[in-house]
Parts: structure tokens; sequence; C-alpha cells
């Protein structure tokens, strides 16, 4: 059996540079470090005995979670392909007889991280980066949303109005109650019932950046968080969304703030749509439809989204951690070219 040396990795790795492997771009282009002193918050409590083993690198972890998002990985299958993947050992600056985290241990530490409540300041940390090194928010922004899957329940009817009225059914045990999504929402779209989340976004025009999000169950209509997540240090005050955030309501907010809105327009059977409304549509369309780059980029890598979580708290921490890898590679592409 022939050993592998030294110079049959470094053969392989050149191999891979010359193909574009894109988490080499990541770690050329991100300084990892700028997260140390927020994540280093999850380990101040003090150990008490130096006995078994020391505790994983909490860059390392992070990164483990970043390419997890990137990738829609479960815990069970990140752990996999770190010990099967080159490219993610060298990403995570693993050598071969180094100890690899295992999925309870990732499990955890994204636990920790979520209960410590650091994902949004993680997110918003980043932001700053961006901007610091000249990707300001410009040209305007576009407001948009998608809808996150959660495993879908078998409740009976019963069941589900309860739950909707806050209501947990007391005759559920414990360990049902911990399987049981009693915060996710059903909504129809387009014709379709969804059960799960949605992701609220704001993307700045010129660079497609997600500069602010906020997650709520699916049932929650796009136009209640509308004011939330409108970034007031664009450079543009030009907002751009589809015809679910139009309302008389909304349009006088904006102009109130001093934003210039261009909110898509929506007819119906008693008043159709007239021609210049319609062009004025299709206009804000070439805009507004840049923010589907942003969804289309996360499902092209990750595929659709499926949460493997349970309840509204994790779930933010998933797609909070899905929004920031994202950017994370968004700046890597852009570090690239600019």
């Amino acid at each position: 059996m022939m050993q592998t040396g030294f110079f049959d990795w470094h053969e392989r790795f050149e191999k891979l540079d010359r193909n574009g492997d894109p988490l080499l771009k990541l770690n050329q282009v991100v300084d990892w470090e700028m997260f140390r002193q927020p994540l280093e918050k999850i380990r101040h409590k003090e150990r008490k005995s130096n006995a078994g083993a020391r505790p994983y690198d909490v860059i390392r972890m992070f990164k483990i979670l970043i390419i997890q998002s990137l990738y829609n990985l479960s815990d069970d299958r990140i752990e996999f392909q770190i010990l099967d993947r080159i490219s993610f050992m060298r990403f995570l600056g693993l050598g071969l007889g180094d100890r690899v985290p295992d999925a309870k241990t990732i499990w955890l530490f994204r636990e920790q991280i979520t209960e410590a409540g650091l994902i949004k300041p993680l997110f918003e940390k980043f932001d700053v980066c961006l901007r610091e090194n000249g990707f300001l928010a410009q040209k305007g922004q576009i407001i948009d949303a998608s809808i996150v899957a959660a495993p879908r329940q078998r409740n009976s009817r019963e069941e589900n109005e309860r739950i909707k009225r806050g209501d947990i059914p007391e005759e559920w045990k414990e360990a049902k109650r911990r399987q049981k999504d009693t915060d996710a929402r059903w909504t129809k779209k387009n014709g379709q019932n969804y059960y799960g989340y949605k992701n609220h976004i704001s993307v700045d025009v010129k660079h497609k950046l997600i500069r602010d999000y906020e997650v709520t169950d699916a049932a929650v209509h796009d136009s209640q968080v509308f004011d939330q997540i409108i970034d007031e240090s664009n450079s543009s005050r030009d907002v751009y969304a589809d015809s679910a955030y139009r309302s008389e309501e909304s349009v006088k907010r904006l102009k109130e703030e001093g934003f210039r809105e261009h909110l898509q327009r929506k007819g119906c059977r008693h008043r159709k749509l007239t021609k210049r409304e319609q062009r004025g549509n299709h206009t804000r369309a070439k805009t507004r439809s840049r923010v589907e780059h942003v969804f289309g980029v996360q499902a092209m890598m990750a595929g659709e989204m499926i949460l493997r979580t349970i309840g509204i708290v994790r779930a933010r921490a998933k797609i909070g951690l899905r929004n920031l890898a994202y950017n994370i590679n968004r700046y890597s592409i852009l570090g690239a070219t600019g």
C-alpha cells in the first residue's frame, strides 16, 4: 500500500486552487479573528478542572457553522464532510491527525451561541467590516421575504387551533412537546400551502449584500416587518419592494421619513392596472429583481433550505447564520473582483 506524502497533498491542493476552490477565497479575504472576541463569551465559564479534552477553538467552530450554512448540511453530514473532503479540512486548518468535532459538539456550539444571542451581533459586526472595506450600502435597497420550510406537524385540526391560540395541549407528554414546533405557521403563496418561517431581508442595490433581516413565522404578512429592516444608512433614499408591501399607510410612512417609494402596484378584478402603471412596474422590476440573486445564490449553493430545528429561537439562529454565510461568501467574490 502506497503512503501519501507531503508532495502528494501539495499537488492535490494545487489542482483544487486551479479549479477555483471557493473556500480558499474565503480564507484569503475574510479576517476571521474579528469574530473571536464575541465568540469567546461562551467560553468565559471557568473550567472546574484541567481533566478532559480542551474545547475546540471558537473560530474553527464558527467556520464550521459557516460552511454548514453555505451547503445546507445537517450536523451529521458536516461532520462526515470535514472528515472526507480535503477542501473542508484545509479551510478549517485541520491536518489528518487532528481531532474533528463530532455532530453533537457542533450542535452544542450552535446552541451556545444561540442562547448567548450572538448571531445577530455577529451579522452586524461583519456588516461594519463590509462598510469599513468600502462596501457601503448604495443605490437604494430592496425589501423582500422568502419562506423557509419546517418539518410539517401531524396535528389534528383541534390541536392546530389550540396551538394558534398559544394553548399547548396538556395531554402532550414532555417527549412529544420537544418534537413539536408550535411556533411555525402555515401560509399560502401562489396557490400552494407552506409550513414554516419567513426570512425577511433588506438588500442594497449596488452590492446585493444583506444589510438587515428579521425572522418570523410564515403567517406574518411581509408588510408587518417593513419598518424594522429598512436601512437608514443607505446612500440613496430609494426603496424597492413588491406589491405585498404596498398600502396607503406604508406609502405615507416612507414619504414622511424621506424615502422614495418604488413599490409594485397590483391590479384587481374591479380595477385593472393602467398602461402607465404597467410600465412603472416593469421599470421597477428591473431593479427589484436583484434581490432574487440573493435567494437564488443561497438555493444554488445549498438547495432549498429546510429547517431541522424546533422553535423560532433556533429558526432565527439557522436563518441568521445562512444570511451571514451569504454575506461572507458574497464579500469574497466582491473582494476578489474589486
